[in-house]
């Protein structure tokens, strides 16, 4: 039996390859068209789910930051609602179709973000979607109890994305590195690893969970 996931977020960074490692997997992969706001529109969410057909894995990777770091009392209502529309309207569009059509048997996988346990500074109204996002995701696996599909989180750390590292100057970087226990920052192919695990059988038993993947940061 073929087997299908749709990747929110998957043209670039650590959505780019998480499709690839599913599809190296031997899952047929479908990504959202053009750009992260997609997912904010339930009919384009909807059309997403019809191309896959039986959807065996969603994995909702896709998030926006808002455009630059700010208190809460600096913050744009233009950031305000971009934020909020795609990582988390857009994520909850999401998991509302995957709840009514994904196959028994399936998996779901959310992202959350390590900035929101390191209380990075400036991301108050990053952390606030993330959090909810973690939330979305307990509940979820809780709704869907008796349906044999799993439903959960990853919070990965600093990952060496292209728009990471075209945003954070090396000596930050670096810093970073020098804080991890294993010596370096994140890649893609790392947090990759982590969802073709949830996704495959050795997964099964890991359900409504968030699971930090930062190589031990804290």
């Amino acid at each position: 039996m073929s087997r299908s996931a749709v990747v929110s977020g998957g043209s670039r960074g650590i959505g780019a390859e998480v499709a690839r490692r599913l599809s190296l997997d031997g899952f047929t992969v479908v990504v959202n068209d053009s750009s992260t706001e997609d997912i904010t529109d339930p009919a384009a969410v909807r059309r997403l789910f019809d191309r896959a057909g039986e959807v065996d894995v969603l994995v909702a990777c896709a998030g926006v930051h808002a455009k630059q770091r700010a208190s809460i009392s600096d913050t744009s209502d233009e950031d305000i609602a971009r934020v909020i529309d795609v990582n988390l309207r857009g994520t909850f569009h999401l998991l509302r179709e995957a709840a009514r059509c994904m196959r028994s048997g399936g998996s779901i996988v959310t992202f959350s973000s390590s900035a929101r346990h390191l209380g990075v500074p400036g991301q108050a109204l990053y952390n606030a979607t993330k959090t909810a996002v973690e939330q979305l995701t307990a509940a979820l696996a809780r709704e869907l109890s008796g349906r044999d599909i799993t439903v959960n989180c990853l919070s990965p750390g600093p990952t060496a994305t292209s728009l990471f590292v075209e945003r954070t100057p090396r000596p930050a970087r670096d810093e970073l590195a020098a804080r991890t226990p294993l010596g370096r920052i994140g890649t893609p192919s790392d947090i990759a690893s982590v969802v073709s695990f949830l996704a495959g059988p050795q997964g099964r038993w890991v359900n409504g969970q968030t699971i930090r993947c930062t190589g031990g940061l804290v």
